[in-house]
């Protein structure tokens, strides 16, 4: 069993994680982070890399991708220690109060803090029920966009109507011969700037919005597509031309070992008190969208906010005895 030693460990290295460590980094607290990926990054690169990502501050737009790139850069200074696909399986409190963290690896960790970053635990995509489905998933049907270039010249069915779909659709109509959008009413879940330029690009063209149907089944041999097919609600069909299925209708989420934890849960999410973003164990916290308190927005700029306000009280624990006097950025700088 390897054995180690430090500050805080933080579960999950998605944007809201690795922020932490900066965070944390800046108030002189060492951090490993663990998470269940071969990859840092965590839905934002297992998911949609080459997604656009609208509302990160200073960025009008930023590939999901680029997001990860730059947050490990920030990170960086305060040298975490990253120990990569593997899972949480154990914790307990030695006799002064600090944990023990275990993972799946035979890896334990002695630390004063964890911060839970995990998104909403384990996760993978909702796939909707098609005959068939499993032929032409990874070939011609895929629940993410990692290359974007391979979509060029092709006939591309997106199905949703959330964020995902919409933004992929606006995306790839630069490159793709033929965008339909299938969903099963005309309003969008996304943002009203990005359903508007939806619909311009329907408008002229760009794409075509298949409205209101819903996946019925799939045409193809070999896992390469020929048609999908689709149905409306009076059972009418109707065949599209594809070369590729993208379904965007979310991620169905588990807490796995997280809910054994002994944490206060509501519907598979962790209650915090936002004023600290502490669980209900001390000395336990929670940030990004497996944090739940009242009126949270799930957006990657809380979980941002989330991680500072995480830190700030966890310097307690960590240097009990030090006056904190709150500088900014800008005058403290970045200890190399």
């Amino acid at each position: 069993m390897t054995i180690h030693n430090t500050d805080l460990v933080i579960v999950g290295a998605g944007p809201a994680g690795l922020f932490s460590v900066f965070e944390a980094g800046m108030l002189k607290i060492k951090s490993h982070v663990i998470d269940t990926l071969e990859i840092i990054g965590g839905q934002c690169l297992a998911l949609y890399p080459e997604k656009p990502i609208y509302d990160i501050p200073a960025h009008p737009k930023i590939l999901a991708s680029e997001l990860i790139e730059m947050l490990e850069v920030q990170a960086a200074p305060f040298h975490p220690i990253y120990h990569l696909n593997q899972c949480v399986e154990k914790i307990s409190r030695n006799s002064d109060g600090t944990f023990v963290v275990e993972t799946s690896k035979n890896t334990k960790i002695n630390c004063k803090a964890i911060v839970v970053a995990a998104g909403c635990g384990a996760f993978g995509p909702n796939r909707p029920p098609l005959a068939g489905l499993e032929e032409f998933e990874g070939k011609s049907v895929f629940y993410a966009v990692r290359n974007k270039a391979e979509f060029a010249g092709k006939n591309v069915v997106i199905a949703g109507g959330g964020d995902s779909a919409v933004d992929w659709a606006i995306g790839l109509s630069e490159i793709a011969k033929k965008i339909y959008v299938v969903h099963r009413r005309d309003k969008f879940r996304c943002a009203p700037e990005s359903a508007d330029k939806m619909k311009k690009l329907a408008e002229n063209g760009k794409i075509e919005l298949v409205i209101p149907f819903q996946l019925d089944g799939l045409e193809g041999n070999g896992g390469k597509l020929s048609h999908v097919m689709v149905k409306d609600f009076d059972g009418n069909i109707k065949k599209l031309s594809a070369d590729y299925l993208l379904p965007f209708f979310g991620l169905a989420m588990e807490l796995g070992p997280i809910a054994n934890w002994g944490l206060n849960l509501e519907k598979n999410h962790i209650a915090v008190d936002p004023t600290t973003m502490q669980t209900s164990e001390k000395g336990i916290y929670a940030i990004g969208d497996i944090a739940t308190y009242k009126n949270k927005l799930k957006l990657i700029l809380t979980g941002f906010a989330e991680a500072a306000t995480a830190a700030h009280d966890i310097y307690k624990i960590v240097h009990p005895n030090q006056i904190f006097h709150f500088e900014y950025s800008t005058s403290k700088g970045i200890t190399s």
